[in-house]
């Protein structure tokens, strides 16, 4: 038997949680989340429509993407799958702001956290104010869904 493996070959492997999973169109509902277009993206409108009499009733959906805010469409027959991105809400201290790059500590780890880029947007810019008033612990709200993430809210702690 040879010492050197080259007919073994691993491929490194993500934890095994998926970053969709799939969901019968007809089962999604308005305010959850779907994939579109390759986009994480919440549900504002839909409807259901019958078609003909050898057709699939066809499920309208308007959506939102969760990071850009972009309005999506698709239509879907009511019996398929689509996928629903697993989107994960966590809330971090804001120490500071640093070249446009939130300075953030996970408040139950202690870790700190330096790559998320401040939003140039309103909210970007009341979380901004609220942390040069100092009137409380600035807490914002990171959404991470399919690779992505972002500071997509924010709020004021005053307790001591």
């Amino acid at each position: 038997m040879s010492e050197d493996h080259d007919d073994e070959h691993f491929n490194p492997t993500e934890s095994g949680a998926a970053s969709t999973f799939p969901k019968q169109c007809s089962a999604l509902r308005k305010n959850e989340h779907v994939m579109i277009k390759g986009r994480p993206c919440k549900i504002v409108e839909m409807s259901t429509s019958k078609t003909g009499k050898h057709g699939h009733a066809k499920v309208h959906m308007v959506a939102l993407d969760i990071f850009t805010n972009k309005k999506l469409e698709d239509i879907c027959p009511s019996t398929h799958n689509m996928d629903v991105p697993v989107v994960k809400r966590r809330e971090y201290l804001l120490m500071a702001i640093d070249d446009g790059y939130a300075n953030l500590m996970d408040p139950e780890t202690c870790e700190e956290k330096n790559d998320l880029k401040m939003p140039d947007n309103e909210i970007g810019q009341q979380i901004r104010d609220a942390l040069e008033k100092d009137e409380g612990t600035v807490l914002v709200q990171v959404v991470s869904a399919c690779g992505e993430e972002a500071v997509l809210g924010w709020k004021v702690s005053t307790k001591e």
